[in-house]
């Protein structure tokens, strides 16, 4: 298939296979939920009866005191005891095979280009590290709420975007599939979109 640069209207060819895909709803949530939920970091902890220190006699013995029998301090039911039901640090991922992500990112980018979302240019040609430059030249192209695809991060690029909230800049090495969902419009140059068939396959 053919994709169509914004500027100079030159048609670039590209795999069908990475970029005609068909639509694979129930993949792609998978994908999404599996790359947030290894996002979250588990790190939650409470002490249970075992974990709080001391109680290792028996408070009083066990018949004659007229009190209900104990046998730590630090039970759950005491001051300065135990959590009952103890959080503790646990890993939320979810298994994904290799496939199965990049066939998810296949199924978004075409998405993408079916909903022409994917915006194609030669360069971005943001020299200098100015955000005028940037939203101007985002304006240009309709793409104020955008996603930059950079082939390596190009830190005059990335400055100009660091003041626009709704601009991300990414290298195409680190994109993920959470932030090819969020934006309006995905801006990537032909350099970087060579790269992403590469990792498409």
């Amino acid at each position: 298939m053919d994709l169509t640069i914004h500027d100079s209207k030159k048609k670039v060819s590209v795999s069908d296979d990475a970029f005609g895909a068909s639509f694979n709803e129930p993949l792609v949530h998978q994908l999404i939920v599996a790359y947030l939920a290894s996002g979250r970091a588990g790190t939650k902890a409470q002490k249970n009866r075992s974990a709080v220190r001391g109680g290792g006699a028996k408070p009083y013995r066990q018949k004659g005191t007229g009190r209900a029998r104990a046998g730590t301090i630090r039970s759950p039911l005491w001051r300065g005891g135990g959590v009952t039901f103890a959080a503790s640090p646990r890993d939320h991922g979810h298994k994904l095979n290799k496939k199965m992500y990049r066939a998810g990112l296949r199924s978004l980018v075409s998405e993408l280009v079916r909903q022409d979302r994917l915006v194609l240019i030669d360069k971005l040609g943001v020299t200098e590290p100015k955000t005028k430059l940037m939203q101007a030249r985002l304006a240009e192209l309709g793409a104020d709420d955008a996603l930059v695809l950079t082939d390596g991060l190009d830190s005059a690029v990335f400055l100009a975007a660091r003041n626009l909230p709704k601009v991300q800049v990414m290298d195409i090495a680190s994109v993920d599939p959470v932030s090819l969902i969020r934006p309006e419009k995905v801006v990537i140059d032909e350099a970087a979109l060579k790269k992403l068939e590469e990792r498409l396959k």
